[in-house]
């Protein structure tokens, strides 16, 4: 079942420089949920409080109301969490199917002893696990490229990768930082199709993302940040009509000239 995400008064202070402040909102299981908001508004700064690579200063993060500030991420990730990063993180020099892979420890039974001693069980655990990567990769269009290393790709295509890497986890909550960044008019359309997909498997979504198309056709709800602070939750049509919203990604001036 998808996770439900509550935010509560969460900032983000370092040193002097308040990155985010008193940021609340809550995902319902099984939304796509959006985080939009211009350039330095602190959405990635809030994925990685989320996510357990940044703790905040002040507030409250639960998932299926357990507290999960000062979790690790690799704690999380057993809990079900999982997430992309604007510039995917991938073994470059291994295959495409291997850094699928890479996501699949928290699935393994046992430990790093069991792992290397090459049990009876961990080595049908893996071989179970090898072929789920290759139907997920299959069913992203990627099936063709499992035996390819990585380095032979495009950026779009690490960026599937990396999906695949995700969803292998099995999270019960996932999270999207640009998915969409660097991608085709073709790939996105993919790329829409297959967050629904997700979604139809129970899994909750929350995108970071600037392409607002995207986020019209996807997201349930949106929340727009802006230095760090919420400027308004509602649907992505509501958020691109708000005068506010537009003011933050155009400026005041460019407002009052159209005036």
């Amino acid at each position: 079942m998808g996770a439900r995400l509550a935010v509560r008064d969460v900032s983000l202070h370092f040193g002097g420089v308040r990155v985010l402040e008193d940021v609340s909102f809550t995902v319902e299981s099984g939304q796509i949920f959006g985080l939009v908001g211009p350039n330095g508004a602190g959405k990635t700064s809030l994925f990685n409080c989320v996510s357990g690579h940044y703790r905040p200063s002040a507030g409250s993060i639960t998932i299926d109301d357990v507290e999960v500030v000062g979790s690790s991420p690799a704690t999380l990730a057993r809990q079900g969490l999982a997430r992309t990063f604007q510039h995917p993180a991938l073994q470059l020099r291994e295959t495409v199917l291997e850094n699928v892979l890479l996501g699949a420890h928290t699935r393994l039974p046992g430990g790093p002893v069991e792992w290397s001693l090459r049990l009876p069980r961990t080595v049908r655990a893996e071989k179970a696990l090898r072929q789920e990567a290759l139907d997920l990769l299959d069913r992203n269009g990627l099936g063709w490229a499992a035996k390819m290393r990585a380095d032979e790709l495009s950026h779009g295509l690490h960026k599937g990768i990396e999906l695949c890497r995700a969803l292998l986890t099995h999270p019960g909550l996932l999270l999207l930082d640009e998915p969409a960044a660097g991608l085709p008019h073709a790939e996105v359309e993919q790329l829409i199709e297959t967050v629904r997909r997700v979604r139809d498997e129970d899994i909750t979504v929350v995108i970071v993302e600037h392409n607002m198309g995207l986020i019209s056709a996807l997201t349930d709800r949106v929340v727009v940040l802006d230095h760090g602070r919420k400027l308004m939750e509602g649907s992505a049509a509501e958020a691109q009509a708000d005068p506010r919203v537009i003011e933050a990604y155009i400026g005041k001036d460019a407002v009052d000239d159209a005036a």
